[in-house]
């Protein structure tokens, strides 16, 4: 098989599955009319797909189906169903009452989208340019993640036309998944046995424990950045004069600006090492969370700029996590421990997205991301720690291994 082609497929996968992720997000706006939304509803609205995918994430560890059911077919198959709770969301949901816990499937069937899309990219990839593939599957996620505000600020569908829209492209990605997606040469056998233990066993481990603490010191920022950025940039002076509503410029920063960085991130990855490229973009997005207050009257060309930094330098190392963790996990389990990953960094999200707009609404959305600060900066003194396992594969046999 055609390695660039199944490296294509795996990634339009991503962006299509993905698109319903931040779908309800994205039509707050016309919720807060239609059904009176208050601030909390729409913290549950997001706050329910995270938990969700937290608990199809430990699922799915426990029975270890990333690395014993075939994974384009579990591909397929969560996308789908992801796509049909959205559809039925459309269709009947009136209220945040019966949102919410189709939001929650939603989110435990998208826990076999974007992990089991990682163990799929890995597989196409050999450690010297895993880097820079994983890169590529970071950039998809970015762009199916904002690919929903792109729908609802270029066209004037109702908001049950946006989600609809979004559902479309889900059930896209599970035909692509399900014709063209197949695991590739760089990959183990299925497990034949559950393992589950081993998304506790892989934390005894120095490479793998420091590989995920990098990870929730990120993802302690990341889509709580995600989430809230609309609100940050509607509070802020210059917002009339961004380009294009809100929903386009958190497009365009967040996800065009997002997967530039990961593509960039991921040859930093391969070019200078895990830990140098990780602990360059956390340092990065942790002083853009110090700086936000200082920017939120800057002048709408210049708050532009800084957004396309930070969405840049937020999700930059998301990959490099990703790829050092496949690299040092046991082969056998490789899916299993990023799915426990995922879920462990995932449950952190839930945290950071209700507690934002509490801090907003004590002090105002110009000091609320200062909240997201230390998250980065842990973890980059992690990915400080994580040293030589990091180093580009052809350096790394120059070094001794240390424990």
């Amino acid at each position: 098989m055609n390695v660039g082609v199944q490296r294509g497929a795996i990634a339009v996968v991503q962006v299509l599955g993905l698109a319903v992720w931040f779908s309800m997000s994205a039509v707050v706006p016309s919720l807060r009319g239609d059904w009176g939304l208050t601030a909390a509803g729409a913290v549950w609205l997001t706050a329910s797909v995270q938990l969700g995918f937290v608990a199809g994430a430990v699922a799915s560890t426990v029975l270890n189906l990333a690395d014993r059911v075939p994974a384009h077919r579990l591909l397929a198959a969560s996308a789908a169903a992801a796509a049909v709770c959205t559809v039925v969301l459309a269709v009947f949901a009136d209220r945040l009452g019966t949102a919410a816990p189709l939001r929650f499937l939603t989110g435990m069937f998208l826990a076999g989208v974007y992990p089991t899309g990682m163990k799929l990219m890995a597989s196409w990839a050999g450690s010297a340019g895993r880097g820079r593939t994983m890169s590529v599957l970071i950039a998809a996620l970015t762009l199916g993640s904002t690919l929903p505000h792109l729908i609802a600020g270029l066209g004037s569908l109702p908001w049950r036309g946006v989600l609809l829209t979004a559902a479309a492209a889900g059930f896209a990605g599970s035909g692509v998944a399900l014709l063209l997606v197949r695991p590739g040469p760089h990959t183990t056998p299925t497990v034949p046995v559950r393992n589950a233990r081993y998304a506790l066993t892989m934390f005894t481990e120095r490479g793998p424990r420091l590989a995920n603490l990098g990870y929730f010191g990120h993802m302690w920022e990341l889509y709580a950045l995600w989430t809230w950025i609309p609100a940050f940039l509607s509070a802020a002076p210059a917002a009339r004069g961004l380009p294009g509503s809100v929903e386009i410029t958190v497009f365009l920063s967040m996800g065009i600006g997002g997967a530039a960085g990961c593509l960039l991130g991921g040859w930093g990855a391969d070019r200078f090492g895990r830990s140098p490229a990780a602990v360059t973009a956390l340092l990065l997005s942790g002083l853009c969370c110090l700086l936000s207050p200082l920017l939120f009257h800057a002048p709408p060309p210049l708050l532009f700029a800084f957004c396309a930094l930070w969405g840049a330098a937020v999700i930059a190392d998301s990959g490099v996590f990703s790829t050092s963790l496949s690299e040092v996990a046991d082969h056998r389990y490789i899916g299993t421990a990023l799915t426990a990953q995922t879920a462990i960094g995932f449950a952190l999200t839930v945290v950071t997205i209700q507690l934002t707009p509490l801090l907003a609404e004590a002090v105002d959305w110009r000091y609320a991301f200062l909240l997201l600060a230390p998250g980065p900066l842990a973890g980059a003194l992690a990915m400080r720690a994580y040293g030589d396992r990091g180093l580009p594969v052809r350096h790394r046999a120059q070094v001794t291994d240390r424990p």
